[in-house]
């Protein structure tokens, strides 16, 4: 009988995926990241993930179903591949997407290789995509439900990855997977969704960068887009292009973010019509077929998790970025988050925005 391990959040998603796998006569084993402590991320309460009441919510339910159930302590990794990265990444002017480093390196590197390791012929988590195979290759494709599709944040799945990863969510919708836990008489099936970025409970990420450093972010200039100075700023950590609010200065007109240059510490303002670009530039592109194309490829493409996809054309190069160029100019293309490509409902890949260029 096959193997497969569940990572458990205490969810109401990856409890659900849990009961589908079992259903299928894999032989499971739930698991639980333990990936920080409040201490860690500077707070002493508060409602995040990976508290003592989330673990008991995984270990009633893998208890319920009958599965042998672990806790991993990941800390340290977490720690070091995202944390600090996240920290870093806005000390130098960009804004990332911790949730896709998390996806890489935690849950597709550290526990897939636990998985490996105990034998396990898959790993199952609680994601909302879709997995297929074609007769040569797997396809990484979004869910059936549109509002709770995650298939951006996975953009860097290997084809062995795909090979030995379940996702039993893709085809279901959040109403049906909470039906299921509910019939079922599972504690969490009405539990709410966990927030976006975890350490981060509260949403002050510049907040939790001055904790995680024990200091301010230094004072700089405001510019304008002619590079003359017009005010001054709390630190780069506070902000990112497209932001309007939490200025601080008053312009008689909207202003907002334009970008940022950490090596000078200054934050350039302009007006919402300067802030759009129809060319992208992303690297460090991950293809998720594993060869890159030889011409450039019509397809969509997102640049933040919520956009819907928008036409484009993209161009491979050889130090592994993508220029995209897109039909219609995009607002605010920021550096740090992800572009990623679709062909309908394929993700074709994906990498971090790099550069923006004004046409």
């Amino acid at each position: 009988m096959d193997k497969a391990l569940i990572a458990m959040s205490g969810g109401v998603d990856s409890s659900v995926a849990a009961f589908l796998t079992k259903n299928q006569g894999l032989s499971c084993i739930g698991c639980t990241m333990k990936l920080y402590s409040n201490a860690d991320i500077g707070l002493e309460h508060g409602r995040t993930c990976c508290t003592l009441e989330d673990v008991e919510d995984a270990r009633s339910i893998a208890y319920r179903l009958g599965m042998p159930y672990y806790v991993f302590n990941f800390t340290r990794d977490f720690q070091e591949q995202v944390v600090s990265r996240f920290v870093q990444a806005y000390e130098m002017g960009m804004t990332p997407n911790p949730c896709i480093e998390c996806n890489r390196c935690m849950k597709f590197e550290k526990l897939y290789h636990r998985a490996m390791v105990l034998g396990c012929r898959y790993l199952v988590t609680g994601h909302y995509a879709r997995i297929e195979y074609d007769g040569s290759r797997y396809l990484l494709k979004k869910a059936v439900d549109p509002g709770k599709d995650q298939s951006y944040v996975l953009y860097s799945m290997t084809q062995e990855q795909l090979a030995h990863t379940l996702f039993p969510l893709g085809e279901l919708r959040k109403a049906q997977v909470r039906k299921l836990a509910a019939e079922n008489g599972f504690c969490n099936a009405e539990k709410a969704d966990s927030q976006d970025i975890c350490f981060v409970p509260d949403g002050d990420y510049a907040g939790f960068i001055e904790r995680y450093r024990g200091k301010p972010s230094p004072e700089g200039d405001f510019l304008d887009t002619a590079g003359a100075v017009i005010g001054r700023h709390r630190g780069i950590v506070h902000y990112t292009v497209g932001q309007r609010r939490g200025l601080g200065l008053s312009f008689g007109k909207p202003m907002y973010v334009k970008s940022i240059d950490a090596g000078n510490n200054t934050v350039t303002l302009g007006e919402n019509r300067e802030l759009y670009s129809s060319t992208v530039t992303a690297e460090n592109f991950h293809w998720i077929s594993g060869s890159i194309p030889d011409k450039p490829l019509r397809c969509k493409a997102k640049i933040r998790y919520r956009q819907p996809e928008q036409d484009a054309v993209a161009v491979p190069f050889g130090d592994g970025s993508v220029r995209i160029l897109f039909d219609k100019p995009q607002r605010a293309p920021t550096p740090g988050q992800a572009a990623v490509l679709y062909a309908g409902d394929i993700v074709l890949g994906g990498g971090t925005i790099r550069t923006e260029t004004k046409s």
